[in-house]
Formats: C-alpha cells, sequence, structure tokens
C-alpha cells in the first residue's frame, strides 16, 4: 500500500532545552519541510508520566514551540502544535495498549533506566508511554521518524504493534479496501550523524539540564555574553589541538567542544582541525565563543520574542493543532471501525 511520505517528531516539555536538543534533534528537523510533510509536536502528554509543576509545563510548550520556529521550521510548511490539543493521540494510545504485549513493555531498556530500582513506585504512564509513542506516530501514519539512538527501540515497537495491528484486523482491513496493511512500517530517517553533546564540565557526561554546575549547559534562552562565558570556561586540557581526529581518542573535553564546533559551523571534525590542529585552547575556544554566539544568539532573542508574546504563540499552536486534527480524525474514524466500535 501507498503511503504518504510524513514526518513525524516531539520532543517533550520537561526541562530547559539546551544546546544539546538543538544539535541532537531541532536543528536536524529544519530540511525535512522542504522533501516531506512534517509534523513536529511538543508531547505535554508525554512529560507528565513523572510529575511537573503545571506552571512550568506551560512555560516549557512554549519554549519549545518557540524553539521550533526559532531554529528555522515554518509554521506553514510544517505543522507544529502540542499532543494534548489532538485528543485522538490518547485514543489510539489506548488501543495500542490493549495491542502490545506485557512483554515489549517490559524489554523497554529507557524505562528500566528511569524507573530504576524504584519501578514499582513510578506511574503507570511511564511504563505505558512507548505506547502513546506508537500512537503518536501512527495517528498520521507517519512513513518516517528522525530518531536518535535512545529512542530506537521505541520505534521497533512502533513497528511491531503496527505488524501487530495490520496481523489482527486483516479481515476488516481487507474489506473496508485498505489491501493488506493499515498503518505503515515507519521507517527511521537518516539525517546525517547525531552530534551527542557532552557536559562543559564533564566531556565523559551527556548535556543535561541536571548538571550541578550552572556553567555545564548552554541552554537555548541563554544571552550572548552567557554564551561566550561558557565557552571559556569550559574544562579542557593542557594539550594543544592534533591535526587528525584520531588524536582526539581518549581527550573527551577536547573531542566534545571540537565536536560542537564542527556541529555549528557545518562542517567535519577533520575540516575544524585542518585549520586549528597544534593551536591551543587560548585560541580555540574564543573562537567556538564568538561562532556559537553568532548561531545560538539570534535563536534565544527570537526565542524570547515569541514566548513573550502569547496570542501569537497560541494562535500558532492553535493552527497547527487543527491541521493536525484534520489528518487524525479521519484515520481514527476508520481504527475505530476496524476494531468494531459502535459510533
Amino acid at each position: 500500500m501507498s503511503f504518504t511520505p510524513r514526518v513525524f517528531s516531539g520532543i517533550k516539555p520537561s526541562g530547559d532545552l539546551h544546546l544539546g536538543n538543538y544539535l541532537g534533534a531541532i536543528r536536524r528537523f529544519v530540511p525535512l519541510q522542504d522533501t516531506h510533510e512534517t509534523i513536529y509536536c511538543v508531547v505535554d502528554m508525554h512529560a507528565i508520566t513523572v510529575w511537573q509543576d503545571p506552571d512550568d509545563l506551560k512555560r516549557w510548550t512554549y519554549e519549545i514551540a518557540a524553539a521550533y520556529i526559532a531554529a528555522g521550521l515554518d509554521p506553514k510548511k510544517s505543522i507544529i502544535f502540542n499532543q494534548s490539543q489532538v485528543v485522538e493521540h490518547a485514543e489510539l494510545s489506548w488501543i495500542f495498549n490493549c495491542v502490545a504485549r506485557m512483554g515489549w513493555m517490559a524489554r523497554m531498556t529507557q524505562f528500566k533506566d528511569k524507573a530504576g530500582e524504584n519501578s514499582e513506585n513510578v506511574s503507570l504512564g511511564l511504563f505505558a508511554y512507548p505506547s502513546l509513542m506508537a500512537a503518536d506516530i501512527l495517528l498520521y501514519k507517519a512513513t518516517a521518524v528522525p530518531v536518535g539512538e535512545d529512542q530506537r527501540q521505541h520505534l521497533e515497537l512502533t513497528r511491531d504493534i503496527a505488524k501487530k495491528f495490520n496481523h489482527d484486523f486483516a479481515k476488516q482491513i481487507a474489506a473496508a479496501g485498505f489491501e493488506d496493511e493499515f498503518f505503515p512500517i515507519t521507517e527511521t530517517l537518516a539525517t546525517g550523524p547525531a552530534m551527542r553533546v557532552k557536559s562543559l564540565k564533564d566531556g565523559a557526561k551527556k548535556m543535561s539540564k541536571s548538571e550541578a554546575s550552572d556553567l555545564a549547559t548552554i541552554y537555548m534562552m541563554d544571552d550572548a555574553d552567557l554564551i561566550a562565558k561558557k565557552i571559556k570556561r569550559a574544562t579542557s586540557d593542557a594539550e594543544a589541538l592534533p591535526t587528525e581526529a584520531a588524536g582526539l581518542a581518549g581527550r573527551n573535553e577536547a573531542e566534545n567542544l571540537v565536536g560542537v564546533y564542527a556541529a555549528l559551523a557545518n562542517q567535519s571534525v577533520d575540516q575544524v582541525l585542518a585549520e586549528y590542529g597544534g593551536k591551543g585552547w587560548g585560541v580555540f575556544k574564543p573562537a567556538l565563543a564568538d561562532l556559537a554566539v553568532s548561531v545560538l544568539a539570534p535563536i534565544a532573542d527570537e526565542m524570547k520574542r515569541l514566548v513573550s508574546d502569547r496570542g501569537e504563540m497560541d494562535r500558532i499552536l492553535g493552527d497547527g493543532a487543527e491541521r493536525a486534527r484534520a489528518i487524525a480524525q479521519p484515520i481514527m474514524a476508520d481504527v475505530r471501525k476496524l476494531v468494531g466500535f459502535v459510533r
């Protein structure tokens, strides 16, 4: 069966956005809007699988939507909305809860990592949220998802749920004229190597909003002076930069800072080292600071402008939700008929 090439992805509003979110996800979304139908969601229903202060949840929802736009997503090209405005996400998630198997969910390594030794006391939502993620994707019959390494297992689960639904309701699907598949088997979308940004204070750790040091993480709302300050005070080592990428092995902080420069400049690591190899941090850090400010400060300024205009943000999110519902509602109506709901 032929499906419209359509991309879905989303970011959870559970903390302030940082450089890792931008380089690892948001920036990679932008080119896809010129080649696919693109749907980018703020997945606020996923956020509440753990406790969120309602005021923070609202603020982070607006900030993520603003970041999408400030980074280059066009609300006229891409559908941008927050998940809770389209109730069909929850409805399809429940149906998928009844399709997916407990064993599938129990194997999800991200649940094990988040729950730790306290798995008996976490929310049912945290255990079942991969089913909601599958609903997010398949509600729009998305054919591709740009995912990071930590989400690949969830995409595999989405594929398993789609296959099982197609198999379980094969008779009804054929009778309704959908040939052999109702849901697509969604593929991973390659958008080039993802930059896994590390802490500016410990190159062995992922950049995170939970860092102890205020200087370890560059946030997307940081101003130019703060961005430069954090980079210039980033942990480095005593050696000059190598002339080839192989020379970064075992030098976590050096590898991270060179990688950030390469990502921001749209260059390879070897291209960066061709220019800066043999030079010390007194030369490289100011250059990286200037580059980061030139790329990130305009995004921060635009984000601040957007989030200060709640009326405009509500209009954008509301329009996006209306367009998302226009796709989701007919698909959900078909799902209800296939499973035998009377309506």
